[in-house]
């Protein structure tokens, strides 16, 4: 069994569609803003980080993610994601994750990730196919013990599986 350490690589994906939960409720100048949570009602004040302003001012992030969180922003020169407020980000963004299981093919590529406790997301047919076909009908009560059988599955079928 292959278990890697999580190690984030900045895709965005994560912050790809917070825009339809955070929105920009005051602009207190001064690069310092009130961000709403749609879904709860809470607002956070935050602040782009000193190192980020440069980032934060180049709004092309919305042409191909218009779902984006205000302030995320992408570095196409190093091809990774940032927050610009991630130093005062929400308390929501602290506390995600953006898998619980990592799966990748045996290339390296990401196949699918395991969100939450026990839903796939993967737009890799095979991986689609090998959870609905071996995992996705366990019935295991106890956490630890379902991730050990399906990373045991996923293993043996080739993938790398990172936690």
């Amino acid at each position: 069994m292959i278990r890697v350490p999580f190690e984030c690589q900045q895709c965005g994906e994560c912050c790809s569609h917070l825009g339809l939960v955070h929105i920009i409720y005051a602009d207190l100048g001064d690069n310092r803003f009130v961000v709403n949570n749609q879904y709860t009602g809470e607002k956070t004040t935050v602040s782009v980080d000193p190192d980020k302003v440069g980032l934060f001012s180049d709004r092309s992030i919305f042409t191909d993610r218009p779902e984006a969180c205000p302030f995320f922003r992408y570095d196409t020169v190093s091809e990774k994601g940032y927050c610009t407020v991630h130093l005062t980000r929400p308390e929501i963004c602290r506390d995600y994750g953006c898998w619980h299981i990592l799966i990748l093919t045996p290339e390296g590529k990401r196949a699918g990730r395991i969100m939450g406790e026990r839903h796939l997301a993967s737009e890799d047919p095979a991986l689609t196919r090998l959870f609905e076909e071996k995992i996705n009908n366990v019935i295991e009560p106890d956490n630890a013990a379902w991730d050990t059988m399906v990373i045991r599955i996923l293993t043996v079928a080739g993938y790398t599986v990172r936690i």
